[in-house]
């Protein structure tokens, strides 16, 4: 039974290690070169299926090599992908990513055929996720899919979690009723138009997207944790102090393994503290899918 169903982009990342960001119209000499299976939705399938999800990922790709590849990765992960999308002639979704010397990182996306996951094909495979006890979207496929999916999931009482990435506003028709929403502080201010630059901002936002008919809020900080907020209670778990790498794929580990407590139907709080050691973990490695922990590896880090 795969009770956790994320749809979502597949994309190859190709990434250079540089000591700085070029300034516009710079060119400069980088270091080294790698490139990762990757994609928001991807990243957060892969997170899931290693803390011991039962996980089905729905995504479009091409029948280009990137896509096959793509495909491949995920069944060796004991992902289902029954329901994914393969697009004869068109190419799959490419990122570029820079990396600097502090482990921060600047990306620019190619969606390719990430951008014809569509409402019909979500409806077409609707009867493959009787079972999903938890939907996990974000918002590399098209608005309109994701609109289709919080208003479907609402309609029959389904936990979806929106991670609101990359940052782009969203309409009251999709935050109406939605389960959970995981904004970064940047996404935060684009959803809200409230700079998070202390608690009192921070709070204000939450309340701001609660307002909005949102269920649950959690604010993801970084290395300072993340902030829970509903209207019962609010509370911030710290994140474990590691020293970071790359943090590309940090926000997708979160919100996989998020995922795969939810559906355990662990605590908030309990569910939060599990998702940012993993997150802590992956920031101490290279690359996305990859530096996602196994099991075994969240429940021995300290």
């Amino acid at each position: 039974m795969k009770n956790i169903t994320i749809i979502g982009s597949a994309n190859t990342d190709m990434v250079v290690k540089t000591d700085r960001f070029p300034e516009p119209g710079e060119t400069i000499i980088g270091g080294d070169f790698y490139m990762f299976p990757g994609g928001k939705g991807a990243n957060q399938a892969v997170a899931a299926a290693r803390a011991g999800g039962a996980v089905q990922f729905v995504c479009a790709v091409g029948d280009d090599l990137f896509g096959k590849n793509a495909l491949a990765g995920y069944q060796k992960e004991s992902i289902a992908i029954d329901a994914a999308l393969v697009i004869p002639g068109e190419a799959s979704g490419v990122a570029l990513i820079t990396v600097n010397g502090q482990g921060e990182n600047e990306i620019v996306v190619a969606s390719g055929t990430n951008a014809a996951l569509s409402p019909e094909h979500l409806e077409a495979s609707w009867g493959s996720f009787a079972e999903s006890d938890i939907f996990l979207t974000q918002l590399e496929t098209p608005l309109a899919t994701v609109g289709f999916l919080a208003k479907r999931c609402k309609g029959e009482g389904r936990r979806l979690i929106i991670n609101p990435a990359p940052a782009q506003p969203l309409s009251d028709a999709v935050l109406d009723g939605l389960f959970l929403i995981t904004p970064n502080e940047t996404e935060t201010k684009i959803l809200t138009g409230i700079t998070v630059e202390d608690d009192a901002s921070r709070d204000q936002a939450a309340e701001s997207l609660l307002g909005k008919g949102v269920q649950n809020v959690i604010i993801t900080l970084g290395s300072k944790g993340s902030y829970f907020k509903n209207s019962e209670t609010a509370f911030t778990v710290e994140s474990p102090k590691v020293k970071a790498v790359d943090t590309t794929a940090a926000g997708d580990v979160y919100n996989g393994v998020l995922s795969v407590c939810l559906a355990k139907r662990m605590g908030w709080r309990e569910s939060m503290a599990y998702a940012s050691k993993a997150a802590a973990l992956s920031v101490t490695r290279m690359g996305a899918q990859d530096t996602a922990p196994t099991l075994t590896e969240i429940n021995q880090f300290q």
